[in-house]
Formats: C-alpha cells, sequence, structure tokens
C-alpha cells in the first residue's frame, strides 16, 4: 500500500515566517498595513509627510513594545504558615482578594485561612464553583463584581487564583478586563494547572458550543507550583493532567518520554507524591512547556507545537460534556493524530505501538464515538478558521519531534479514526481476556 507524500516542514521554534505565512504586498497592503506589517516597524510614531516641515501627515503608525515577564517556580510548603512566598507575590504584602474553587475549598479553605491571618494578610475570599459547563463570561462578571465591591487597587494588589486551570483562566479573564489590567497570582491545585493551563499567557471562557472562544493574552505575575495539592486530587484528575505531560513529551521531549513509559503509572498510584521522580517529569514539561511558549507568547506565528493535541479535542470535549474531561479529549485527538503520523511513515510502527500503549497504562482514553466524519470535519474547519485559514497541523515526527502539515484529508482522517477504532477494542478485548492475554504480542491495527 502506497503512503500518502505529506506536505510538511520540520517544527522549529523561531526564525523568519514561511513564505507562505508572509502578507501580499500589493496596492491595499501598502495603502492599510496588516497587522503583521504593523509588527516589522520600530518602535515609534511614524508619520506619512513631515507636520515640523510644513508638509501635513495623512496618517501615523504607532509602534511600540511591551515588555513582558512573569515568574513560575516551584514552591513546595505554599501554605506553610512560615512561608511567605504566597503572601509576598506579585508585591508587598497587603490587601489580597482570594478566588477559590469550591473544591480546594473545601479541601484546603482551613489551611488557606490559617496561613493569610498569620501572615497578617487583609483578605475577603470569594469561593467558585469551576468546571467547564459554567466557564463562562457569568464567572468573569462574579470576579469583577467582587473586585469591585473589595475595592482593589489599580496596581499594587494581585488577585490570588487558588484552583484548577478552570479557576486560574477565569480570574485572569476577569483581571484582564478589570480596569484593563489587574495583576493576579496563580496557585494551581491540578496536575493541569501545573503543567499547561497555569504556567502560558492565556485565559479564556466557553462561548456558545466553542472552547475558550472569549479570552486575552494576560499572564499572572507569579505562578506558585505546589505539587503537595496534588495528594487530595482524585485518581482521573491526575490522569488528565498527564496527557498534558504527554503531549510534550510525544512532540518535543523524548526523555521525557522514556520517564513517561518507566515511571508514569507509578506517579499516577503515588499522585505525584514521589519527590524526585515527580521533579524530575514536572521540571521537564513545565521548562519544556515554557521553552515553546516563550519566543511566540502572543501567538503571531500560527504553527505552534503546543498545538499538538488541540486540533480536534477542542470540539470533542465541547460536544461530549460532561463526559470527557480536557486532557482526556486531547488524548484522543493525540491517538488519532498518532494514526494519522504512521499513516503517513512520519513514526515506525513499533513507536506508534509504544504511545498507544503508554495511553493506556496512563489510564486514558484513546477512542471516543465522536470521531465520526462529520464531527471530525466540522473540528478540522474550526480549527482552519483559528489558523488562520490553514490547517498547520502538529503531527509527531518519531518519538519527541513533530512536523507541521496542511493537507489531511477527510478521507485519511476516516481512515485513521476507523483504524485506531479497530486497536482499542482489540486491546479492550485483551485487557478482559486477563493479564496473559494482554501480555501477548499482537498487531497493532493503527500501526500497520
Amino acid at each position: 500500500m502506497s503512503i500518502p507524500q505529506p506536505q510538511h516542514r520540520p517544527a522549529a521554534a523561531g526564525g523568519p515566517p514561511h513564505p507562505a505565512d508572509s502578507p501580499d504586498h500589493g496596492p491595499a497592503e501598502r495603502a492599510a498595513p496588516s497587522a503583521r506589517a504593523l509588527d516589522a516597524h520600530a518602535p515609534g510614531l511614524h508619520a506619512t509627510g513631515d507636520p515640523a516641515s510644513g508638509d501635513p501627515a495623512a496618517g501615523w503608525t504607532v509602534a511600540t513594545a511591551l515588555p513582558v515577564s512573569y515568574r513560575v517556580r516551584f514552591v513546595p510548603g505554599v501554605l506553610d504558615p512560615r512561608n511567605p512566598a504566597l503572601a509576598r507575590a506579585g508585591g508587598p504584602p497587603g490587601r489580597r482578594l482570594v478566588v477559590v474553587d469550591a473544591r480546594v475549598h473545601e479541601l484546603h479553605g482551613h489551611r488557606l485561612h490559617r496561613y493569610l491571618t498569620a501572615q497578617g494578610v487583609e483578605y475577603e475570599t470569594l469561593v467558585l464553583l469551576a468546571h467547564e459547563q459554567v466557564k463562562t463570561m457569568d464567572a468573569v462578571f462574579q470576579v469583577a463584581d467582587r473586585m469591585d465591591s473589595f475595592g482593589i487597587s489599580r496596581r499594587g494588589e494581585p488577585v490570588l487564583a487558588v484552583g484548577g486551570g478552570v479557576l486560574t483562566d477565569v480570574v485572569g479573564l476577569a483581571c484582564s478586563l478589570y480596569r484593563r489590567s489587574t495583576p493576579f497570582v496563580r496557585v494551581p491545585t491540578t496536575l493541569i494547572g501545573l503543567v499547561d493551563a497555569g504556567v502560558g499567557a492565556k485565559t479564556g471562557v466557553n462561548h456558545g458550543r466553542h472552547k475558550n472562544r472569549l479570552g486575552s493574552y494576560h499572564p499572572a505575575v507569579d505562578t506558585l507550583l505546589d505539587p503537595a495539592f496534588l495528594a487530595t486530587l482524585d485518581r482521573r484528575h491526575v490522569a488528565n493532567g498527564l496527557a498534558e505531560i504527554l503531549k510534550v513529551a510525544l512532540i518535543k521531549e523524548p526523555g521525557l518520554f522514556d520517564l513517561l513509559e518507566r515511571h508514569g503509572h507509578g506517579l499516577l498510584d503515588a499522585r505525584f507524591q514521589t519527590p524526585r521522580v515527580a521533579a524530575a517529569v514536572l521540571g521537564r514539561a513545565v521548562h519544556g512547556m515554557l521553552q515553546e511558549l516563550q519566543p511566540n507568547l502572543w501567538e503571531h506565528r500560527l504553527e505552534r507545537l503546543m498545538d499538538y493535541g488541540h486540533s480536534f479535542s477542542p470540539t470533542l470535549e465541547m460536544r461530549a460534556l460532561p463526559e470527557l474531561l480536557h486532557g482526556e479529549a486531547v488524548c484522543v485527538d493525540m491517538a488519532l493524530t498518532t494514526a494519522v503520523a504512521r499513516r503517513r511513515g512520519l513514526l515506525d510502527a513499533q513507536q506508534a505501538e509504544r504511545i498507544l500503549r503508554l495511553m493506556r497504562r496512563l489510564e486514558l482514553p484513546v477512542w471516543h464515538p465522536l470521531l465520526e466524519p462529520v464531527t471530525l470535519a466540522e473540528a478540522l474547519a474550526d480549527t482552519v478558521r483559528h489558523r488562520d485559514g490553514r490547517q498547520r497541523l502538529p503531527l509527531p515526527s518519531g518519538i519527541g519531534a513533530g512536523v507541521f502539515v496542511d493537507d489531511l484529508s477527510g478521507r485519511e482522517l476516516a481512515d485513521a479514526a476507523r483504524r485506531l477504532r479497530s486497536w482499542s477494542a482489540a486491546d479492550r478485548s485483551r485487557a478482559a481476556a486477563g493479564p496473559m492475554a494482554a501480555g501477548m504480542p499482537e498487531g497493532c491495527e493503527a500501526c500497520a
């Protein structure tokens, strides 16, 4: 069987834009520069004409640079009353509005209140229900209303956001809107928050049937990572976060993939409470994520390695709610594109088998009934709009590297989904037959 030849180029961090990314430079382009063209101007005020010498100006271009600096750091014992890190995060101790996830408040609220009292912080607490179904502008307005009633100052009193990725996204968006920019501090309490939602610059809420359709770029001034919170996380949500770690491993960090193969299931069992191994995995995951984000924080380049697993998953997740968690939807997406990569010869059979086996060992789904042609076509169309008219689809190229493709067809997607479904069904059959059958060598339908 012939393998379709992909139209792809290797992923690269930085470098000049690909010719296909470059704008046309016809008369309309010269008359009304695009945002990309404006980016090319040196900072300053550029006028057509010379008003100082009496030549009237007909137009101006304002070019400026926004310096951005934010911190992400591991802070074990962040709620230890003797540890001043949280009280001093984002500025000197003082007044703080604390927005905390309802479940986190139930589990850790007494420790949080004891900490703030011991540190002499004057504070109010807003306890917010935070999950995908209520990740809307209504939640943002709740936060903004409390910011208003608390009388928060514009710069010197950062809001503290304590919770998972939904909570920190909501608070971040509220802070980006309130007086157009109010600082906030993140304390992620879930694994997906520690390695993904809590370390970047994006905020967002869902709108209509679309995930994170409304949002902004507004990084927290400080993010404090304490893996101790994961001890109270339920097993499914630990696996949910492992999907985002696996994303970094598959597309960028082969050493991290090896660590997950050796220790991933044990980390799931221990909820990352094994310090040495947990620190190695978390550190590599966060570093890999930030390494990719930093050169392209505002997403001027729309080919992004960290979009791996996020081409079909937004549509899958929103249509399956509440059945699929975010990381679970991402893993289904990665399994599908693993099958695509295998059919294109970007992965060999052994690599594809290792990937799918690791997903199952991390207790993540590799298949969902929504992987059917109509939904996949609609998901791809929405992704093309999101990426400015092109697919820019990341695929694994071996384990730990990636390429971008622009020629994925509906037929190719349907074939990959069919093969993945067959592999998933065979894997469930082997698991149901017991340990001996599960350990028998089997051909991988998605890997053939």
